[in-house]
């Protein structure tokens, strides 16, 4: 399906004609300012006894439980509503391989907080430099990645293989940055050659609403309604690196789907 079916202008979900006026951007940017206050101060008192459990102890779900609650205080504080459907298509006796579009920093953790209750993430290594929370990502099993270094990614890949091998279930933004229209950007192929290497199902994800939420190169987050749809799982076994395009093209075309949909 042609990405014109999502929104044929290509255009953002704030206009000219609905930009807030001053008292809602005041509001707002307080409303922000106290959501990543909280969730500062919640990382520091967590974090580091969490991470001692998950590392002496091998406890790496005392992460997960402490994470999830994190997020959730944070999507309640911002005033971001979240609508989830197709859960119950989604397989829970085997590792998966999520693959969702990106539209705003709202989505990783809306899905991490929908989706799994040990979601894992293949992520961008620049937030290894986040304090606290970087080495939360490591201890947690999320595995980062250095787009730009064609040898550093394959490694990558590599490791995420193993992890799934071993039944843990990653959740991808194969676009690699936040869309800035409802048009979707050139999916990236690592994780897809993940998915065929590790024999796991692809499962579609579409999710919208984000960017009402917060746009790129905004700080501030907006009270919107976002939704989660999970498509049917698109199974890799017996898939060869060979069969790589026809599978992200499938994926691609199951989340335009959705997203058109939703605009419906």
């Amino acid at each position: 399906m042609p990405e014109a079916s999502i929104d044929s202008t290509g255009a953002d979900d704030r206009t000219s004609s609905d930009t807030p006026g001053l008292g809602a951007t005041a509001k707002a940017a307080v409303r922000s300012a106290a959501t990543f206050l909280a969730i500062a101060v919640y990382v520091l008192i967590v974090a580091p006894p969490g991470l001692l459990l998950a590392m002496v102890f091998k406890w790496p779900g005392v992460l997960y439980d402490a994470g999830r609650l994190g997020v959730r205080l944070g999507i309640l504080l911002a005033g971001i509503k979240c609508e989830v459907t197709g859960l119950e298509r989604v397989p829970r006796d085997r590792a998966l391989v999520f693959c969702a579009n990106h539209q705003s920093n709202v989505d990783p953790p809306v899905l991490f907080a929908s989706l799994h209750r040990r979601l894992h993430i293949l992520f961008k290594a620049e937030l290894l430099k986040l304090p606290l929370l970087g080495r939360v990502f490591l201890a947690g099993g999320f595995v980062p990645i250095q787009r730009e270094n064609r040898e550093k990614a394959r490694a990558s890949i590599a490791e995420a293989v193993r992890s799934i091998q071993a039944g843990n279930t990653f959740l991808i933004f194969p676009e690699g940055t936040r869309s800035r229209t409802r048009e979707l950007l050139p999916f990236k192929k690592g994780g897809f050659v993940m998915a065929i290497e590790a024999g796991a199902p692809i499962v579609p994800v579409a999710i919208d609403g984000g960017r009402a939420a917060m746009r790129k190169g905004s700080r501030l987050i907006w009270p919107a309604r976002v939704t989660v749809d999970i498509g049917e799982p698109i199974e890799t076994s017996g898939l060869t690196l060979v069969d790589r395009d026809a599978l992200i093209a499938s994926a691609r075309d199951l989340i335009v789907t959705m997203l058109a949909a939703r605009q419906r």
